[in-house]
C-alpha cells in the first residue's frame, strides 16, 4: 500500500498515551502511603499537590515533582491540585502561571477544577499569624537582615536573642498591624516566630514569618504591604486544602521541623511532609536564577528556547509527554540526589520515536550527483518504506531522477579505511533505488568538489543486486529536481562540562557553554512530501536522526524543523560517561 507518512493528529496523539498505560514503579513513597491506607490515616484519603511559585518556567526537574505528585493521587483515587505559591509579587508574572498551567496540563496532571493560588489565603495566613501574636509565639522585629544573620549563630554555637524578642504581646499587636497597612518602609520590621534561638536545627531559630514589601501583585494588587515567608505559608497551604501528603524535594527536610511547629502551634490540620531526591541532569543546569540569566542575557532564545531543559523547551524540541513520563519512570523516586545522564532521557524519546515516527529523506549538507548513464527527463516513483518496524505504515512514492543530491559526508575522494559509501570505483546503494558507482569528480578553481559523476545499474531498482553482488555501503538521497528546501535546526549539549556549576574560584558557569549548541541549515534539502509537513509532526530523517515541525517558525509550505535527538548516542563524544 503507498501512502504519505502519517502526521498531524494521528502522531501526536500516538506519541501521547494515556498515562495509566504505564506501570509506575513502587517507592518508598508510595510504600509510606500504603501504610497510611491500611493504618486509616487520613480517613484513607490521598490528596497531593503541585506548588510553583510563578517566578520563571518550570524546567524537567518540575516535571519530576508533577509527574510524581498527580501520578499518586491518580493511581490511589486521589485528587491533585494546582497550587501557585505566589508570595513574592516582585518576582511574579501572569506570564509566568499561564505557561506553568499550560506545562502541567500537556505532562497530564489532572487538577481538574483545583487551580488554587496561595494568595487567596492571605487574609487567613494574616489571621493566624496574629493569632500566633496574641499566644505570645511570635513577635515584630526591628533588626535588619544582615543583622538577623549576624544573631542566627552557627550550627555548633548558639544564636542571640533578638533585642526586640522581650516586646509585650499589645505592642507586636500593633506594630504587626501597622505593618499591614503600610505604615513602615520596605525592610524595616519583620514578624518572627518565637521558638528557640539556641536550637540544633538553624531553620527554628525564630524565623521570620512575614517581610514588609510594597509590591503590586499579579492578582491582589496594593492590597497587601506584608507577605508571607515561604516556611510560614506553606504548611498553611496545605492545612487549608486537606492535603495528605506534601511531597517536596530534599533540600527541604530540614525545614519539616519548622513545617510541623506551626501546624502544632495554631492546632490545626496536619498534613505529612515526605521528601524525595530533586533531578539533576548533566550538561544542564535547573537553576531557576540561571536559567533566567541565559534568557534575559541572550544567551538563548527564550524560555522555550530547544536547548533549554524547560518543559516548553523540551515540547519545542519534539519531546513528548509520554516520554518524560517514562523518563521520569526509569529513573525513579530515591532518598538522595544524584546526577542522571541526559542520555537516559534522550533514550526515552528515542524508544518512542524509533516505534512510530515515518521515516522521510532529506540532505542536510548537500552534495550534487548526475547518473550519467539515467535518461534525462526520466522520472521514476520509488517505494520507500514509511517504517520499517510497523509494516501498517505502509509506503510512500518518492521521485528519482538523473540529478540528486546526497551528504557531503557521504562521498570521500580518498576514503579512510571502512569507508562503505561513495568512493571513486566503488558501488553504493540508494535507499529504495538503485546501486551506483562513482566514475569522476567534477571541481572549482580552488579544487573543492562541486559534483560526483556516477553511472547506476537499472537491473538493481530496489536496492539489490540480481547477481547476488554484496553492496556494504547504503546512503540517503533526494531528487534535486523535486527537492523542497526547508530550514533546519541541529541542537547539542548547551553545556560541554558533566556537571556546569563545578567551576574553580571567580570562574562563572557560563564559561562551560558550548559554542556549538546550535547549528542552523538555512537550505537543506527534503524528499517532496515533507512541502505539506504540518507544525507538530515528527519525522525520521534517515541516518540523521528525529526531527520535529517547529510550531512557532514554520510556514506552510514552508517546515523548519528542529532536531529533536539523534539516531545513536552521542554524548559520549561529549565528555565520557561512566562505565556499569
Amino acid at each position: 500500500m503507498s501512502q504519505r507518512p502519517a502526521g498531524g493528529a494521528a502522531i501526536l496523539n500516538l506519541y501521547n498515551f494515556p498515562m495509566e498505560t504505564l506501570t509506575p514503579k513502587t517507592n518508598f513513597i508510595r510504600e509510606i502511603i500504603d501504610a497510611d491506607l491500611a493504618s486509616g490515616k487520613f480517613e484513607g484519603c490521598v490528596h497531593t499537590r503541585f506548588p510553583p511559585e510563578p517566578n520563571g518556567y518550570l524546567h524537567i526537574g518540575h516535571a519530576k515533582s508533577i509527574i510524581l505528585n498527580s501520578g499518586i493521587a491518580r493511581d490511589y483515587k486521589g485528587k491533585f491540585n494546582l497550587r501557585f505559591d505566589d508570595t513574592n509579587p516582585s518576582k511574579e508574572e501572569q506570564e509566568y502561571v499561564d505557561s506553568i498551567i499550560e506545562d502541567v496540563k500537556w505532562l497530564g496532571g489532572d487538577f481538574e477544577d483545583r487551580l488554587l493560588f496561595a494568595s487567596d489565603y492571605f487574609q487567613a495566613m494574616y489571621d493566624w499569624a496574629m493569632e500566633l501574636v496574641k499566644k505570645g509565639k511570635a513577635y515584630v522585629c526591628d533588626l535588619s537582615a544582615d543583622e538577623m544573620r549576624g544573631y542566627r549563630g552557627t550550627p555548633s554555637e548558639p544564636g542571640k536573642d533578638s533585642p526586640f524578642r522581650g516586646r509585650t504581646i499589645e505592642e507586636n499587636v500593633n506594630l504587626f498591624e501597622r505593618m499591614k497597612n503600610g505604615e513602615f518602609p520596605d525592610g524595616s520590621r519583620t514578624l518572627r516566630a518565637k521558638i528557640d534561638m539556641a536550637h540544633p536545627n538553624l531553620n527554628l531559630r525564630d524565623p521570620a514569618m512575614y517581610r514588609i514589601l510594597h509590591a503590586e501583585h499579579h492578582r491582589q494588587g496594593n492590597k497587601w504591604c506584608v507577605y508571607p515567608m515561604y516556611d510560614w505559608a506553606h504548611g498553611l497551604e496545605d492545612s487549608i486544602e486537606k492535603i495528605t501528603h506534601s511531597i517536596c524535594t530534599v533540600e527541604f527536610e530540614n525545614h519539616r521541623p519548622l513545617y510541623d511547629w506551626f501546624l502544632d502551634a495554631l492546632g490545626i490540620y496536619h498534613p505529612q511532609q515526605l521528601e524525595f531526591a530533586r533531578l539533576n541532569l548533566s550538561n544542564t543546569v535547573l537553576s531557576k536564577r540561571k536559567l533566567l540569566e541565559l534568557v534575559r542575557d541572550g544567551h538563548v532564545a527564550g524560555w522555550d528556547d530547544p536547548r533549554m531543559p524547560t518543559i516548553s523547551g523540551f515540547r519545542r524540541r519534539g519531546y513528548t509527554a509520554s516520554s518524560i513520563r517514562a523518563f521520569c519512570d526509569e529513573i525513579g523516586v530515591a532518598k538522595f540526589n544524584s546526577i542522571i545522564d541526559i542520555w537516559v532521557l534522550e533514550n526515552a524519546i528515542r524508544n518512542e520515536l524509533n516505534a512510530a515516527a515515518p521515516r522521510v529523506m532529506a540532505v542536510l549538507k548537500p552534495l550534487k550527483i548526475v547518473i550519467d548513464n539515467y535518461p534525462e527527463g526520466l522520472v521514476e516513483e520509488m517505494d520507500a518504506v514509511n517504517n520499517p518496524g510497523d509494516e501498517a505504515a505502509g509506503t510512500r512514492k518518492v521521485p528519482f531522477s538523473r540529478e540528486l543530491y546526497i551528504e557531503q559526508d557521504d562521498f570521500k575522494e580518498v576514503p579512510p579505511k571502512k569507508f562503505f559509501r561513495m568512493t571513486p570505483g566503488q558501488e553504493v546503494r540508494l535507499r529504495a533505488a538503485y546501486i551506483i558507482k562513482c566514475e569522476s569528480v567534477v571541481k572549482d578553481a580552488a579544487g573543492n568538489i562541486t559534483e560526483v559523476r556516477c553511472t547506476y545499474d537499472p537491473a538493481t531498482r530496489g536496492g539489490d543486486a540480481p547477481d547476488g553482488r554484496k553492496i556494504k555501503g547504503t546512503i540517503h538521497w533526494v531528487s534535486a529536481r523535486h527537492a523542497v528546501a526547508a530550514k533546519v535546526r541541529l541542537y547539542d549539549a548547551l553545556f560541554t562540562k558533566r556537571n556546569p556549576d563545578d567551576v574553580e574560584e571567580g570562574h562563572d558557569y557560563k564559561e562551560n557553554m558550548n559554542p556549538g549548541s546550535l547549528e542552523v541549515i538555512e537550505k537543506a534539502y527534503c524528499e517532496p512530501s515533507l512541502k505539506s509537513a504540518r507544525p507538530g509532526e515528527r519525522f525520521q530523517f534517515e541516518r540523521l536522526g528525529y526531527f520535529f515541525v517547529d510550531p512557532k517558525d514554520s510556514a506552510p509550505g514552508a517546515p523548519v524543523f528542529n532536531r529533536t535527538v539523534t539516531l545513536k548516542d552521542t554524548w559520549a563524544k561529549i565528555e565520557q560517561k561512566p562505565q556499569g
